[in-house]
């Protein structure tokens, strides 16, 4: 009989969930919880799964949430778990997206996981978000992630993709282009300040995100320098991806990806193709066949060390279409059984499944709570 668990989600598109005997009764989307109506409807929202527990026979046995403090919904799961006399469990944030897949699918077994995102807190206290992972029950290890970047200006650099082109250039040994390329369009001060602090090491803390190289590539190749909304540049590089591909299908991948000694899966060759691009939309295009071959490749290899034939994909970059039908072709073609979310899609709305699903197993065989990182 699996543990009765309440779970909040994290902040992004936010929803609750209450996980009980294999099955996932949902809350409505609350949206950003930057919203304080989001907020409160999240609070509406827990009392009704609590109370629909208590009258199923099923009273919630433990709350989980994600791993950082400062959400709306750690502190609300951390309060109300004190006031039922539960416990309260964290869950790493790309953990859970793999989980929520496994317990979508009702996966049994060890699998390797691809979680690819914007951000979520790592257990090291760093902004994780290109994670490969390995699951068996609750139990979980990180295999390995991607390069990490500097965040210039930390989350300022997410409204602001310049900067991690910027970071990248910092990173490919090519600092001193950073002002020339981008002071006429960002202004000459804010560039000069941004190659500073990345050159001191100023408020420019590593992220393995994998949002943020994308927004990397979409200023390396001027696409777009500030966002307003979520994924725009992201967005504009997959657009510009798609027409060159609608144009020429047979267009190849941009060569250098690597995966290093560290399990690293290493962006920075594909960056040097953008920066110094003739052709905007073919470098896109080049980029994204890159990317995903690269993260196939990287997924198979632990796949045949870790001797599963499972694999699940998780996070927001999946909504990429380019990106998420090559790594499943190539995922099919080397004779993995691959899985997404689909209930709730790729993204954080599905995030709270994993957490109870996870918490449900460590409330179960408590042996199963700590992750070898």
């Amino acid at each position: 009989m699996t543990a009765s668990v309440l779970a909040f989600g994290a902040w992004l598109k936010n929803a609750a969930c209450w996980w009980q005997g294999g099955h996932a009764h949902w809350s409505p989307v609350h949206g950003d919880l930057s919203d304080p109506a989001a907020c409160a409807a999240l609070e509406r929202s827990a009392r009704q799964l609590l109370a629909q527990a208590r009258q199923a026979g099923a009273p919630v046995q433990a709350i989980a949430h994600d791993l950082h403090p400062d959400f709306f919904s750690t502190q609300l799961a951390v309060t109300m778990a004190d006031a039922l006399g539960v416990p309260a469990i964290g869950v790493q944030h790309h953990h859970a997206h793999i989980a929520a897949v496994i317990a979508e699918h009702g996966i049994e077994g060890p699998v390797v996981g691809l979680a690819l995102d914007g951000v979520g807190l790592g257990t090291d206290g760093a902004p994780w978000g290109g994670e490969l992972l390995w699951l068996d029950g609750a139990q979980w290890q990180r295999l390995g992630h991607l390069y990490p970047l500097a965040l210039p200006g930390g989350d300022r650099a997410a409204r602001e993709p310049w900067r991690m082109a910027a970071s990248a250039l910092h990173a490919l040994g090519r600092a001193d282009e950073i002002a020339p390329r981008f002071g006429p369009q960002v202004g000459q001060t804010q560039a000069e300040g941004v190659h500073q602090m990345l050159e001191r090491g100023l408020n420019c803390p590593p992220t393995t995100s994998t949002g943020r190289w994308f927004d990397a590539a979409a200023a390396a190749l001027g696409l777009s320098l500030r966002q307003h909304d979520e994924a725009e540049a992201a967005i504009a590089l997959e657009q510009a991806a798609a027409r060159a591909l609608q144009a020429q299908p047979d267009l190849s991948p941009l060569p250098g990806i690597v995966i290093d000694q560290a399990h690293r899966l290493d962006l920075r060759p594909l960056l040097v193709a953008l920066f110094d691009a003739g052709d905007v939309e073919q470098a896109a295009a080049g980029f994204h066949l890159a990317l995903a071959d690269g993260l196939a490749d990287w997924l198979i290899a632990a796949a045949r060390e870790q001797q599963t034939r499972t694999a699940c994909l998780g996070g927001g970059c999946f909504f990429n279409r380019i990106l998420r039908e090559r790594v499943l072709a190539r995922l099919s073609q080397a004779g993995l059984h691959t899985y997404l979310p689909h209930v709730k899609g790729c993204g954080d709305a599905g995030l709270a499944l994993g957490q109870a699903w996870v918490a449900a197993r460590q409330q179960t065989d408590p042996k199963e709570t700590t992750p070898c990182v």
